[in-house]
């Protein structure tokens, strides 16, 4: 088999098997373009090459006819190798369209490289970049294919338009409370160590300047995620702490959650369920720095098992106990 001459598998630059769907395709090219894009890759030479690279494997796979074309073409030299220095004459039989582009089966045979194929099923020609014009500058459009040549009649390079992106970010109330360093990876595949500000809240957004298109703004807009055990109202947070019945009879002190980590806090005698405490300064900071409460509720909890010995406990209590909450009602 002679050398490849240069022939490029699309299928792998863009990642996906050769029976991969149109809708598939589309995904995968859109994720690397954005990934890739001259904008977001300033300076980056290997990036934009890259980007050229993808565009005209997509150019090739999105299109049902061109991508037949590709895989008999890809089938031809697997078993046979090019044609060498053979000149390589226009293919006859296909049918004319305005750009140049064939609707019928290709003759790999006629080709003696990978690039002359591609050339004929792109519709682009072998042409030279035009020289000398008058008040014309010559460059490849990074947006197009590497073999497709724009000239520009402009009197300074042409420059990208400074956009701001905006991007979601979902936090646990924890991490939104602390704030503090919190590494993101956005949709383009860039990955940011960003410095969170204490105290979040569901709707803020955080400005990160310069980290948009061409020197735009990047804006995080944060959500809070439900906490299991802590509900925010304004800047106080509530929360239910569960009880023994001899805690809620006796009283004394119990733990409760807090979002600086547990404390102590003393319950009087025969607590009821449902019943609130404060605890002043422990709720979330609001914009000012100034600090809610935590609203505690009480919940009296009946154990479901009990051992041999505490059974026994509870029915000589039975027996002497003197308070009668139904009495009101016989």
């Amino acid at each position: 088999m002679q050398n490849l001459q240069n022939f490029r598998d699309y299928y792998e630059i863009l990642g996906v098997s050769k029976d991969a769907t149109s809708e598939e395709i589309k995904k995968v090219y859109r994720r690397l373009a954005r990934q890739y894009h001259p904008d977001l890759n300033p300076g980056n030479k290997e990036a934009e090459e890259k980007f050229k690279t993808i565009g005209e494997a997509y150019e090739i796979l999105s299109d049902s006819s061109r991508r037949s074309q590709y895989d008999q073409f890809s089938r031809y030299w697997q078993q046979n190798g090019f044609a060498g220095n053979k000149q390589t004459p226009k293919p006859k039989g296909w049918d004319s369209r305005p750009n140049g582009r064939s609707s019928q089966d290709v003759d790999p045979s006629q080709f003696n490289d990978f690039e002359s194929f591609v050339n004929q099923v792109i519709g682009v020609s072998n042409r030279k970049d035009p020289k000398n014009s008058p008040g014309s500058t010559t460059t490849s459009d990074p947006f197009r294919t590497p073999r497709t040549k724009v000239a520009y009649t402009v009197n300074t390079p042409p420059r990208s338009t400074r956009r701001d992106i905006e991007a979601r970010l979902t936090l646990p109330l924890e991490k939104a409370y602390q704030g503090g360093n919190e590494r993101i990876r956005l949709e383009d595949g860039r990955s940011l160590e960003v410095t969170m500000p204490p105290a979040m809240v569901t709707g803020q957004t955080i400005r990160l300047r310069n980290q948009g298109i061409s020197g735009g703004d990047l804006y995080l807009k944060i959500t809070v995620d439900p906490h299991p055990l802590f509900k925010l109202e304004g800047t106080n947070i509530f929360c239910q702490v569960p009880v023994t019945p001899s805690e809620a009879t006796l009283g004394g002190q119990v733990e409760a959650p807090t979002l600086d980590g547990p404390v102590k806090m003393t319950i009087p005698p025969g607590v009821r369920s449902g019943q609130r405490f404060r605890l002043g300064n422990k709720g979330y900071p609001s914009e000012s720095g100034q600090r809610g409460d935590q609203l505690v509720e009480i919940q009296i909890v009946t154990p479901k098992n009990i051992t041999p010995q505490e059974r026994e406990l509870y029915e000589k209590l039975r027996e002497i106990e003197t308070f009668k909450p139904r009495a009101d009602l016989i």
